[in-house]
């Protein structure tokens, strides 16, 4: 990775970022005790005798260990570094900051405590065994920063080996809101999911993932193109992983340029400035664009707005329209499961996520959001097909969505007895 030079405004954003990680406490996240303990007394309860009566219970009922401990609203945070932001393989120790700010979005929009676990793991099975050994301590685990394809056999075996649930959110969590945004857009354009073809540009964990939700929802799979990085995937390609395999096509298509062509839905999760105009144009009337690379998306909106005047544009930053971003989705689908106990989250709490987030869209907007976005149009339309992050209905709608999804679908824990 090479660097180039910073406009003077990114290089007092990085120094101010540094000051703030820097102020004591050093770092974004603390334990706090949540019982007194000013006496003797206190002390006596929290810790030697009497923390004896609970171990006992859990003992005799293991079910007890959510009333008596912290485990029940406790996440773990777990990255080997292989894959941070767009900063690449940096490390589990350089992952550290990511993942402490990971906390501090779970504790500030759901609620939940968090320990960041960063692993030096030497291999998948490695990585594999340590998450097992001290999933104990945790009512579920967010897998973060992984690269592809390790991430899939990760949480695989993590699903097939835990009774908590295990939620890799580069895969899902960006998934469930492109799906979101994308169901909205649909709509106001006047196409159909069924019936649109889909250009994705970028085959990893969140690429792969983001595809096969889309097929659950209803999308054609003849009509997804994959693109990587040596052009379109189709099946006379000897170079595919698994994962790929399901998306190749049997097609003529070789460039970005020739799948863009005629196409309805543009979603990016690659890098940046990798489409032009010229592609723009090509695509079929209407057209939707999801340009998620971060910070710089693959088309800048600007250029893709002169192309097209009848396009419906999302992007990862927060300074333009339609930000895709995971925090509308990983707090909340936590806070549903905790609150369900549920031993995973499938299918049907995705998709329960999913629909929460597209219904909230069409919701009357509150003054508050309004108030916190004063230079956005925050009507329904265009430029307004995903939730805010500020929104406070998010707490509401996607866990209980997630909750009910998880009890009417049987994965829900039993109550403590």
């Amino acid at each position: 990775m090479t660097d180039k030079p910073l406009h003077p405004e990114d290089q007092h954003l990085l120094q101010e970022a540094l000051d703030y990680h820097a102020t004591k406490p050093y770092g974004k996240i603390a334990t706090l005790p949540t019982k007194p303990f000013e006496s003797q007394h206190d002390l006596s309860l929290a810790y030697s005798p009497g923390v004896a009566a609970p171990v006992r219970e859990i003992t005799a009922n293991p079910k007890k260990v959510n009333r008596y401990t912290g485990k029940g609203n406790l996440i773990a945070v777990v990255t080997d570094g292989s894959a941070v932001l767009g900063l690449g393989n940096v490390g589990p120790l350089a992952a550290k900051p990511v993942m402490e700010g990971k906390a501090v979005l779970f504790k500030k929009f759901a609620d939940i405590d968090v320990f960041d676990i960063e692993v030096d793991a030497s291999s998948n099975q490695a990585f594999i065994e340590t998450v097992a050994r001290i999933s104990p301590t945790f009512g579920g685990i967010n897998l973060e920063d992984i690269s592809a394809p390790n991430c899939f056999e990760i949480e695989r075996a993590l699903i097939d080996r835990l009774n908590i649930p295990v939620f890799h959110d580069d895969q899902h969590g960006t998934a469930i809101i492109i799906a979101a945004g994308l169901l909205n857009a649909l709509e106001l354009q006047g196409k159909t999911l069924e019936s649109a073809n889909i250009v994705c540009l970028g085959a990893g964990a969140a690429a792969i993932a983001s595809m096969q939700l889309l097929l659950t929802l209803g999308a054609c799979k003849e009509h997804i193109t994959l693109v990587d990085r040596r052009g379109v995937v189709h099946g006379g390609r000897t170079d595919l992983n698994l994962y790929k395999q399901i998306f190749a096509r049997t097609t003529e298509q070789r460039t970005l340029y020739e799948a863009m062509e005629n196409a309805d839905i543009f979603i990016g999760l690659s890098g940046p400035n990798l489409v032009t105009a010229a592609m723009i144009k090509s695509m079929a009337e209407r057209p939707i664009i999801f340009a998620l690379s971060n910070p710089d998306p693959e088309i800048h909106p600007r250029l893709a707005k002169e192309a097209r005047s009848d396009l419906i544009m999302a992007t990862g930053r927060s300074d333009f329209p339609n930000q895709v971003n995971n925090v509308l989705c990983f707090p909340y689908i936590f806070r549903g499961a905790l609150d369900a106990k549920a031993t995973i989250i499938n299918t049907e709490m995705k998709i329960a996520a999913v629909k929460a987030l597209q219904y909230l869209t069409c919701e009357p907007i509150l003054d508050e959001i309004r108030e916190a976005y004063p230079d956005e149009d925050l009507e329904y339309g265009p430029n307004y097909i995903i939730p805010k992050p500020l929104d406070p209905r998010l707490r509401g709608y996607v866990p209980t969505a997630v909750r009910r999804a998880a009890i009417e679908s049987g994965v829900a824990g039993q109550a403590e007895i």
